[in-house]
């Protein structure tokens, strides 16, 4: 055999494992839920889980709050106004009502930033409080409040990618 025809049969090869390469990722990417268990809801890229007691309820992302009402306050240091939609609302689009009690915590965590805040259902159900998410400069949720606890900006958890809520 010639070094031209080893070269060729070498290509060839190449060729083929690489179509086969990008068939299989094609075939996975086509069935995204192919690995997801029957009637557990999964989290789409970019989306925020929510956990009700460890198990996870569904997600929302910014795109799903759009349609939400939005609320403002003015930051009290700085005096920027902060806009967007109450937690309250984002958490009604996953989680029924009735599951939520007045002392039930919610935990909001940024794993990027290893940082989570911690309220009750009672707080974050009162509007007054402006428990709220607001849309950063890069896109990414920030959760803030007039509450004593969330009202500075070193309070706020910036980057959300999760929520638990404890009902027990």
């Amino acid at each position: 055999m010639s070094q031209r025809t080893r070269i060729i049969i070498a290509i060839v090869v190449l060729l083929v494992l690489a179509g086969a390469v990008l068939a299989v990722d094609a075939l996975q990417r086509a069935s995204p839920g192919a690995s997801a268990t029957p009637g557990v809801p999964t989290v789409p890229a970019g989306n925020i889980p929510v956990y009700v007691d460890a198990q996870l309820a569904g997600s929302f992302g910014p795109g799903d709050l759009e349609p939400l009402a939005k609320v403002s306050f003015a930051e009290p240091v700085e005096g920027q106004a902060q806009e967007g939609w109450l937690l309250r609302d984002a958490l009604l689009l996953v989680v029924d009502r009735a599951a939520l009690r007045p002392e039930s915590r919610i935990v909001v965590s940024s794993s990027s930033r290893a940082k989570q805040a911690e309220v009750t259902w009672a707080e974050v159900d009162n509007p007054d409080n402006f428990v709220m998410f607001d849309l950063s400069n890069r896109g990414t949720l920030k959760l803030a409040s007039v509450l004593p606890k969330l009202d500075t900006r070193e309070e706020w958890v910036q980057d959300v990618d999760r929520v638990e809520i404890f009902t027990r």
